[in-house]
C-alpha cells in the first residue's frame, strides 16, 4: 500500500511505537532553536506547525518510514503536544500543510544540526572502539533511492544497466563510521554522477587527531591520503593493485617503508613525498581470498602497531557495512525509497534519517555501558521494535532542558 494511504491501527498513537524522548535528549529543543535561528528558519508568526516542531517531524518520519505523511504527524502531536507552545492546538490535517511546513524549512537547518550533534560517542569504557589509545573509524560510501519522477531523475540521477536504466534515481552518500559503536557521522550527500571520492573531499576533514581512519582501496589516491594526514588522524587504507610502492626500507616486523607520490616525475626527483609504511599479508584457507592484501599506514613505528595486528585490524572495516545495513534495511524497510517530492526535501529526510539512526545507536551504546558489553553484541533491530513500541512519559515535560527532564533517556 502506498504511503500516502498507509494508516497505523485504529487508536494507535505514534507514541506506542517509539519514543521521542530518544530524539529529544539526543537534539535537544533549546540547540534545535538556536540552529533555526542562526539558518533564518525560526517561525516569523505562530503557525499549526512551526519550525522546530518540524524538525522533530523530520526525524520521526524516518522512524516510522511505512506510515503516510499525514499518519505519522497526527499521532505525533497527539502524543507530544510538549513541543509546541501550550496555548497552541493541533489541528493540521491537510497533506499540503505537511509539505508546505518541510519547505520553509529546507534542508540547512537539518544538515547544520546533524553536523554539530551527529558526533563520534565512544568512551575508554567502550567495548571495541579502540585499538590500543586509537579510536577507530571508517570511511565508505553507498546510495538510497528516491521516487521516480523527472525532477529527481535530473537532480540525482541513476544506475544504468544492460537492459536499460533502472527504477529508480538514487543519491550517494559518503561517511565516517564510529566502528565500534556504528556511529556515522560527517554524512554528505549528492547526486548518483557525484563519485565518493568527491564527496571524501568534504568528509575527511572532520577526521580529529587521536583516529586510526580504515579505508578500502577505493579511497586511496595521494589527494584523499595527504587531506587525511593533514587532520592529525592516523590512516590504514588498503592499496590498489596497480600502486607502485617500492620497498625502501625493511622493518623487523615484516612490514617496510615506502614513499607515496602524487606525479611519477616527483617519485623520479624525489620530491613532494609522503613516508608511509607498507603491510604485506595473505589469507590463508579463505575461499575466493585474493593472493596477497596491501595496507598502507602512517603509523611508522611497528612497536606502536605491529604488521601482524594491523592485518587483523583492517577487516574491522565492514562495520561500516553492517552501520549502512541498519541503515538501509531495519530503519528504512527493504524496497523502500526515501518519500520526498523534490530534490530539496530528499536531501532534509536523508539527514533526518541519518539523526534518527544516531539517536537510536547513542541509546543502544549507555545500555552497553551499563551491560559492559560490546555495542556490537546488541540488535539494531531489537532497539528499533523497542523505540518504536514503547510509550513515553514525555506529554507533561517542559520542551528545552528545563527542570523536570530525566537524566537518562527512556529505554
Amino acid at each position: 500500500m502506498a504511503r500516502t494511504a498507509a494508516t497505523l491501527p485504529a487508536g494507535s498513537r505514534i507514541t506506542d511505537y517509539m519514543s521521542l524522548g530518544v530524539v529529544a535528549k539526543t537534539f535537544p529543543r533549546a540547540h534545535v532553536d538556536e540552529v533555526l535561528k542562526r539558518t533564518g528558519r525560526t517561525s516569523a508568526r505562530q503557525r499549526d506547525l512551526p519550525a522546530h516542531v518540524v524538525v522533530y517531524y523530520v526525524i520521526a518520519l524516518a522512524l516510522f518510514m511505512q506510515a503516510s505523511y499525514g499518519e505519522v504527524l497526527r499521532c505525533l502531536l497527539e502524543g507530544v503536544q510538549w513541543l509546541m507552545d501550550k496555548a497552541v492546538e493541533p489541528k493540521v490535517s491537510h497533506k499540503s500543510s505537511i509539505s508546505q511546513a518541510r519547505i520553509r524549512l529546507g534542508w540547512e537547518p537539518m544538515k547544520l544540526l546533524h553536523d554539530e550533534i551527529v558526533k563520534p560517542i565512544a568512551t575508554p569504557q567502550t567495548r571495541g572502539a579502540w585499538f590500543r589509545d586509537w579510536r577507530l573509524v571508517s570511511i565508505d560510501g553507498s546510495t538510497l533511492d528516491v521516487p521516480d519522477e523527472a525532477e529527481k531523475e535530473e537532480a540525482f540521477g541513476s544506475l544504468g544497466s544492460s537492459r536499460g536504466k533502472v527504477a529508480f534515481p538514487k543519491v550517494r552518500f559518503v561517511c565516517l563510521c564510529e566502528l565500534g559503536t556504528h556511529v556515522m557521522f560527517g554524512s554528505r550527500v549528492d547526486s548518483y554522477e557525484v563519485g565518493e571520492v568527491t564527496l571524501a573531499e568534504d568528509v575527511l576533514p572532520l577526521l580529529e587527531p587521536g583516529m586510526l581512519c580504515l579505508a578500502d582501496r577505493g579511497f586511496n589516491c595521494f589527494k584523499l591520503w595527504k587531506l587525511a594526514q593533514g587532520t592529525g588522524a592516523d590512516l590504514l587504507w588498503r592499496l590498489r593493485k596497480d600502486m607502485n610502492l617500492p620497498r625502501e626500507k625493511q622493518l623487523q616486523d615484516g612490514s617496510y617503508l615506502s614513499t607515496f607520490y602524487e606525479y611519477w616525475y616527483d617519485r623520479k626527483k624525489s620530491t613532494n613525498g609522503i613516508r608511509v609504511r607498507v603491510v604485506e599479508y595473505t589469507l590463508d584457507g579463505m575461499e575466493g581470498a585474493e593472493p596477497i592484501y596491501r595496507l598502507a599506514t602512517t603509523i611508522l613505528d611497528p612497536e606502536k602497531a605491529p604488521a601482524r595486528e594491523l592485518a587483523a585490524l583492517y577487516h574491522e572495516r565492514w562495520e561500516i557495512e553492517s552501520a549502512f545495513d541498519e541503515l538501509k534495511t531495519h530503519l528504512r524497510g527493504r524496497q523502500v525509497t526515501l518519500r520526498s517530492k523534490t530534490p530539496d526535501l530528499v536531501r532534509q529526510e536523508f539527514y533526518g534519517m541519518m539523526m534518527a539512526h544516531f539517536s537510536i545507536r547513542g541509546l543502544m551504546h549507555e545500555a552497553a555501558l551499563k551491560g559492559d558489553v560490546d555495542p556490537d553484541r546488541l540488535s539494531f533491530l531489537h532497539a528499533v521494535r523497542v523505540i518504536r513500541r514503547k510509550l513515553t512519559r514525555f506529554a507533561s515535560l517542559p520542551p528545552s532542558g528545563e527542570a523536570g527532564i530525566p537524566s537518562e533517556r527512556p529505554v
